[in-house]
C-alpha cells in the first residue's frame, strides 16, 4: 500500500519556492509506484501498481516530449517541466488513481510543448495563453474524442496549479474544445461508415464458424475458442480471459427436462458477478470450444499448481525429476527440463547465455548449476503469482486461460516449465491485426479472405457490438440488453445499436396487418386489399426517418410535411414498444401536457382572454399522450409491437396560417383615435 501524503502550499512563499516544495515531496516522501521508483530515470516500469486486465505486458511511462512520435530516438521533456510532470504524475495517481495514463501524459507533453514555444519550459510560467495553446496543439495532432479528453486533463493540470499556488498568475481556465458528436445518428454516409467500423464484416461472420471447425495449430484452435465464446454473448475480451476453468453452470429449467446453461462472469465494469445464460442453440458452441481450450492450458494449470505447492522449486516432469538430484546439468539436460517440444541442440546453450546463467566447462562439454537454472526459472514466474487476477482473487492454477510461456508465439519454442496468461495481444494478432504486417491471422492460414481478396480483420469488440444491435432488433428489453452485457447503466445501450434505418422500416412494414404486433390503422389496412401484405407493406411505408417520439412514415416524395413536427398528433408517426429514450419522451410530453392544462384550466376560471382555447388544446394533447401511454403500459402488448394512433382531427400548422391570413383585418374606430390635441397633450 503506498503512503499517501498531501501537498500544502504555503501562503508566504511564492510559486517557485511552492513548486519545489511540490517537487521534494514527491520525490522523497510518496511511495505510489513503488518505494525503491528512480525519480531520476525517464522510463518508469510500473508493471506492478497498474495491472491491465487481459494484457499480459508491461507498462511503462516514458517522459518523451510532444513530438516524441515523429522521432526515431524520442528525445525527453526539458527542465524544469520534467520534474513537475513526473511530480504531478506520480501524485495524482495516488489521489485519483487511472488505469489510463495515456491522456494525463498527452495533456503534459503538450503543455510543455506549448511552454517551449513562449522560450521557457519552466512549469511556473503556465497561463492562460500556454493552456490554450496546448490545447491547440492536442487538437492538431490526436483525433476529436482523444483532443476532447486530453484538454479536460489540461484544465485539472490547471486548476491544481492554481489551488496550490504553483504559477506565477493564478489561472482559472476552461478549454474551448467542442464535445465530440456522441455519433449516434442513424441517417447518412457518416453513420453508414461508423455502422460498419464498429459491426464485424459479413465475410468475417461466415468464417468464424469454419474456421472453428478447420483450425489445428494449438493457437488458432484456442482463438477461435475463444471466439465462439465471444459470439454467444455479448462479453469483454478481458472478461472472456479472466474466466475460471469450472466456469460452466447448469440449472434445471423450470417445466422442461432440459438444464439451462450459462457461464460465471465477473463484469470488467462494476456491475456484480453474474451467470449469463447461454441461448440453447449456441449451448453445444460454448462446451465445444470450453472443452478445446481446456486441452491446450490442463499443462499450464498443472505447473501452477505445482509452484503453488512447492514454491521455490523447479517444476520438472516425472521424466525429468530424477536431475534434481543432480549438481551439474549438461546442455541436453537443460533442453529436456526447459521445452515442451524438440529443439535444436545449441538451443539450450543460446538460453542460457540470454538469461545470464553462468556456465562451468568440464572437458569439452558446458555444464550449469541446477541452482542457477532454478533460480532463473522461478524468476521468470509472472508478478503477482499465485494469484492472474487478485480482486477477483482468480488464481493460474484456477484460471481457463493460463499458457506455457510463449505456446502462441510463431517462432520461439514452448517452455514446460514457465507460465504466462493468454492475453489481449494474443487474440488480437491471430484475429487480423497484424495482417499489414505480414503476420498471418487464423483466417489466412484456412484461406478465407474478403470478397475483394482483402485479408479479414474482426476486432474482439465488435462482436459485442453485434450482438447488442441483434438483441435491440429482437426487441429485447433495454434492462435486459444491459444486464446481458453486463452494464450498471442502461443509457449505455445506445452506443452499441447499430440498427439501420433499412432495418427499423423493414420491422415496421412486416408488421403491417398484423394486429398481434401493429396497433393503428395500418393493422387492419391489408384485410381490404388484393394484394399481398408485403406489397402493401412497401406501398403504406415507403420509408421512415427518427423522431424524438418513435419513426415517421411519411413519404415526402409526395407531399411535405403538413404537421410541422406536431407528431404526437400525426397519423403518420409510429411508435416501438421497448424504446426506452423515446417512452421518456412521450412520458415527459404527458407531463408537461397535464401541467400546462392545469395552468390554462386556472386561467380560464379567472376569466382570461384566450385561455378557454388554450385548455382544449391542452386537453386535446393530454387524451393523445394518455392514449398513446395507455397502449405501452398494457402488459398484454409485447416488446417491439409497433403502435399507431387515428390522425387527430386536429387542423395542421398550415391550415391554420391558411385559415389565419383568410381572416378580413380588424376594423378600425375613428372615435377610438387619438386626436392631435390628445397626443400633444
Amino acid at each position: 500500500m503506498a503512503d499517501i501524503v498531501t501537498f500544502v502550499p504555503h501562503d508566504d512563499l511564492d510559486a517557485q519556492a511552492n513548486m519545489a516544495g511540490f517537487i521534494e515531496l514527491c520525490k522523497s516522501k510518496l511511495t505510489v509506484f513503488g518505494r525503491t521508483l528512480a525519480f531520476e530515470e525517464d522510463i518508469w516500469d510500473v508493471s506492478r501498481t497498474i495491472k491491465l486486465k487481459g494484457r499480459n505486458q508491461a507498462v511503462r511511462l516514458v517522459f518523451s516530449n510532444h513530438q516524441a512520435s515523429e522521432e526515431p530516438l524520442p528525445t525527453m521533456m526539458a527542465e524544469p517541466f520534467k520534474a513537475f510532470a513526473k511530480s504531478y504524475v506520480r501524485y495524482q495517481y495516488g489521489m485519483k488513481p487511472s488505469v489510463g495514463l495515456a491522456r494525463r501524459m498527452g495533456a503534459l507533453r503538450a503543455l510543455e510543448a506549448a511552454l517551449q514555444e513562449s522560450g521557457t519550459s519552466d512549469p511556473v510560467r503556465i497561463d492562460t495563453h500556454i493552456l490554450n495553446r496546448a490545447a491547440q496543439l492536442a487538437a492538431e495532432r490526436l483525433a476529436v474524442s482523444t483532443a476532447y479528453g486530453t484538454a479536460g486533463q489540461l484544465k485539472m493540470i490547471a486548476d491544481f496549479l492554481c489551488d496550490n499556488r504553483l504559477t506565477a498568475v493564478p489561472t482559472r481556465w476552461r478549454h474551448h474544445l467542442k464535445h465530440p458528436d456522441d455519433h449516434n445518428g442513424r441517417v447518412g454516409k457518416d453513420a453508414d461508415e461508423r455502422r460498419a467500423a464498429k459491426m464485424p464484416s459479413q465475410a468475417a461472420l461466415d468464417a468464424i464458424p469454419r474456421v472453428f471447425r478447420l483450425a489445428t495449430e494449438p493457437g488458432d484452435v484456442l482463438v477461435s475458442a475463444a471466439t465462439g465464446i465471444l459470439c454467444s454473448a455479448p462479453d469483454r475480451i478481458n472478461e472472456v480471459l479472466l474466466l475460471p476453468v469450472d466456469c460452466e453452470v447448469r440449472q434445471k429449467r423450470s417445466g422442461s427436462d432440459g438444464n439451462a446453461y450459462g457461464l460465471r462472469w465477473w463484469p470488467a465494469k462494476g456491475a456484480e458477478p453474474m451467470v449469463k445464460w447461454v441461448i440453447s442453440s449456441m449451448s453445444g458452441v460454448v462446451e465445444e470450444a470450453l472443452a478445446k481450450i481446456r486441452g491446450i492450458t490442463d499443462e499450464a494449470r498443472e505447473v501452477s499448481r505445482w509452484y503453488e505447492k512447492k514454491p521455490g522449486m523447479l517444476y520438472l516432469t516425472k521424466e525429468t525429476e530424477h536431475l534434481r538430484a543432480q549438481e551439474r546439468l549438461s546442455m541436453a539436460d537443460v533442453n529436456e527440463i526447459l521445452f515442451a517440444d524438440p529443439v535444436h541442440r545449441t538451443t539450450a546453450r543460446q538460453w542460457c547465455v540470454d538469461h545470464k546463467v553462468p556456465f562451468e566447462k568440464h572437458g569439452e562439454k558446458l555444464y550449469v548449476r541446477f541452482e542457477d537454472l532454478e533460480s532463473t526459472v522461478l524468476q521468470m514466474l509472472p508478478d503477482g503469482f499465485p494469484y492472474l487476477h487478485e480482486p477477483t482473487g482468480l488464481k493460474y492454477s484456477d484460471a481457463l486461460f493460463v499458457i506455457q510461456r510463449h505456446a502462441l508465439h510463431a517462432t520461439l519454442t514452448r517452455l514446460r516449465c514457465v507460465i504466462e496468461p493468454v492475453s489481449q495481444g494474443n487474440i488480437y494478432i491471430r484475429l487480423g491485426a497484424g495482417s499489414k504486417h505480414g503476420i498471418k491471422s487464423i483466417f489466412d492460414r484456412c484461406g478465407l479472405f474478403e470478397p475483394d481478396g482483402s485479408a479479414i480483420r474482426v476486432t474482439t469488440h465488435q462482436f459485442r457490438h453485434y450482438l447488442n444491435t441483434l438483441a435491440q432488433s429482437g426487441g429485447m428489453s433495454q434492462l435486459d440488453i444491459a444486464k446481458w452485457s453486463g452494464r450498471k447503466d442502461v443509457r449505455q445501450n445506445k452506443y452499441y445499436d447499430h440498427e439501420t434505418v433499412d432495418a427499423v422500416v423493414a420491422r415496421i412494414r412486416e408488421a403491417v396487418g398484423d394486429d398481434t404486433r401493429m396497433f393503428g390503422p395500418l393493422a387492419k389496412g391489408p384485410r381490404a386489399a388484393l394484394i399481398t401484405r408485403d406489397e402493401f407493406a412497401r406501398l403504406k411505408v415507403p420509408t421512415a426517418h427518427t423522431t424524438d417520439f418513435g419513426y415517421c412514415i411519411h413519404d415526402y416524395v409526395m407531399t411535405p410535411c403538413q404537421m410541422h413536427r406536431d407528431c404526437l398528433n400525426c397519423g403518420e408517426q409510429v411508435c416501438i414498444k421497448g424504446e426506452s429514450e423515446k417512452e421518456k419522451r412521450i412520458r415527459q410530453a404527458h407531463d408537461e401536457a397535464t401541467r400546462l392544462l392545469a395552468m390554462a384550466e386556472q386561467a380560464e376560471t379567472e376569466g382570461e382572454l384566450g385561455a378557454s382555447e388554450w385548455a382544449e388544446h391542452h386537453r386535446a394533447q393530454l387524451a393523445r399522450t394518455s392514449a398513446l401511454l395507455d397502449i405501452l403500459d398494457n402488459p398484454l402488448v409485447p416488446r417491439g409491437a409497433i403502435i399507431q394512433l387515428m390522425p387527430t382531427d386536429t387542423r395542421s400548422r398550415l391550415d391554420q396560417a391558411e385559415q389565419a391570413r383568410a381572416l378580413p383585418p380588424a376594423p378600425i374606430v375613428e372615435d377610438s383615435l387619438p386626436t392631435i390635441e390628445e397626443e400633444t397633450a
